[in-house]
């Protein structure tokens, strides 16, 4: 995959699932789950600006604490998401603090929340540190499709799954693939810089096609200063399908889950999904409402995915190294 999305898991695959998402471009990344995340450096949480919670199990939402404690007193915002209780969650843990000082630190840390529900409804608080973190609720965009985000270069999607309790599966999709064609660049007279990521973000936001673009030449001498959008889109850009990856934690391997699970990760280019038990656990894997590895990789081959990566492996089968992974693939593979 391009470097436009670099994800990594946020630990080994017998670690709390997490996964870091760094958007190249963007100098920011997002982060799905918030249990423990020691391993990423200080300087990476520094670039989130969106966190996705699944649920609030422990090893799913721990790290809340120690990612607070890295932005204290900075000047930045986080955004959030999570299944209903979310923000009632986040405002008591900034509750169980003390903030009588937070007023004197040089940065205000602004705290968003958002609670998505099944039908994709989101409501929304927000707790700022010069405000002593005092729950204020606010208004939140409400997008169809499950859309959490849809920003110029990228959206965000949801899907509510079954482990017993509402869990949030998660998809992150470039919303198109813009190549710009250096040679046609070129051939045209006109120079490259930062105009082309104008004439791209005009693209992305669906600009009319006879709109005008104000554009940089080699020499601009009798030429016009824009061109009309649609003229550059012909000569010299390229267009293709966004990457897109999913992210699927601890649900059950039900007929709905199936079908939600298929549809959210469907011709990802990269599936990360849980394989916490082996297929002869299925029973144990069953009554804990968790996939095994023969299921996940099942999903992913249904869901025309390009890549399947593993991850949330159950500590017991710790001493047999790739068991999981092997049986996951195979099933992907469709052996």
């Amino acid at each position: 995959m391009p470097r436009h999305f670099d994800p990594q898991l946020v630990n080994d695959r017998f670690g709390d699932a997490g996964l870091y998402v760094d958007l190249v471009f963007q100098r920011r990344a997002v982060l799905f789950d918030l249990g423990d995340h020691a391993n990423v450096s200080p300087r990476k949480l520094l670039r989130v600006g969106e966190v996705f919670v699944t649920h609030r199990h422990m090893d799913h939402f721990a790290g809340f604490d120690s990612l607070l404690r890295l932005l204290i007193g900075r000047e930045k915002s986080l955004r959030i998401y999570g299944p209903p209780g979310m923000i009632e969650a986040v405002e008591h843990k900034l509750k169980a603090y003390t903030w009588n000082l937070v007023e004197g630190y040089d940065g205000n840390l602004v705290i968003r929340v958002i609670d998505v529900d099944e039908t994709g409804f989101m409501s929304a608080a927000e707790f700022q540190g010069r405000s002593r973190f005092v729950r204020a609720d606010c208004e939140c965009p409400q997008y169809d499709d499950g859309i959490l985000i849809r920003e110029p270069d990228f959206l965000v999607r949801a899907s509510t799954l079954d482990h017993g309790i509402p869990v949030l599966g998660f998809t992150l999709q470039e919303r198109m693939e813009l190549n710009i064609l250096r040679s046609k660049v070129a051939s045209l007279g006109l120079a490259v810089g930062s105009w082309l990521r104008r004439l791209k973000d005009a693209v992305l936001g669906e600009t009319s096609d006879d709109s005008p673009i104000q554009v940089d030449w080699l020499d601009a001498v009798g030429r016009p200063a824009t061109l009309p959008l649609g003229l550059l889109k012909r000569e010299i850009l390229k267009a293709g399908p966004g990457r897109k990856i999913a992210y699927v934690v601890d649900c059950a391997f039900t007929p709905e889950n199936e079908g939600k699970i298929v549809a959210l990760a469907r011709d990802a280019d990269i599936l990360f999904i849980e394989a916490a038990f082996l297929d002869a656990d299925c029973a144990v894997a069953a009554d804990r409402r968790h996939l095994t590895a023969r299921q996940a990789g099942w999903l992913g081959r249904k869901a025309g995915a390009k890549r399947l990566v593993t991850l949330h492996h159950s500590p017991r089968y710790k001493e047999q190294g790739e068991l999981l992974t092997v049986e996951a693939q195979k099933a992907f593979l469709g052996g």
